[in-house]
């Protein structure tokens, strides 16, 4: 079986998968409370749509989120969730998210919220109901 990273090293593979510009952005946004196309799309950093169905693809092939169809309002809708594999990132982005607010001037403070945050907090069913983003500032 082919190996279809570049590297045997973990880091240089994990970085293959969440290493973009967007990923955790994407994976940010579904811990906030983002579920579907539309929220991701109303995210503050403005991704473009094609570059955002790119990375949802990427995400799920590699089983840090799921696409399901679930009623909305009468209507089956597509739903996006982060996977147990994809919930574990949470302590990644905790730890960007404090080292940007310590280092970087002028951004958002880390809510206490997402700071005290545990993985299996993001894998309740049903998904949360998307908390509003402060258009204004980064999101954690």
């Amino acid at each position: 079986m082919d190996d279809p990273f570049r590297s045997r090293c973990a880091i240089a593979s994990a970085l293959e998968i969440i290493g973009d510009k967007w990923s955790l952005v994407i994976v940010r946004s579904l811990i906030v409370g983002a579920t579907s196309y539309s929220d991701l799309l109303a995210a503050p950093e403005k991704i473009a749509t094609n570059i955002l169905a790119d990375r949802l693809a990427r995400l799920e092939a590699q089983g840090l989120i799921v696409c399901e169809r679930a009623p909305v309002g009468g209507k089956a809708r597509l739903r996006y969730r982060l996977t147990p594999a994809g919930a574990e990132l949470l302590p990644v982005l905790q730890a960007i998210a404090t080292w940007g607010a310590a280092h970087l001037p002028g951004r958002s403070p880390v809510p206490d919220w997402f700071r005290e945050a545990r993985p299996q907090d993001l894998l309740t069913d049903p998904a949360p109901a998307p908390l509003p983003l402060d258009r204004g500032a980064a999101q954690t």
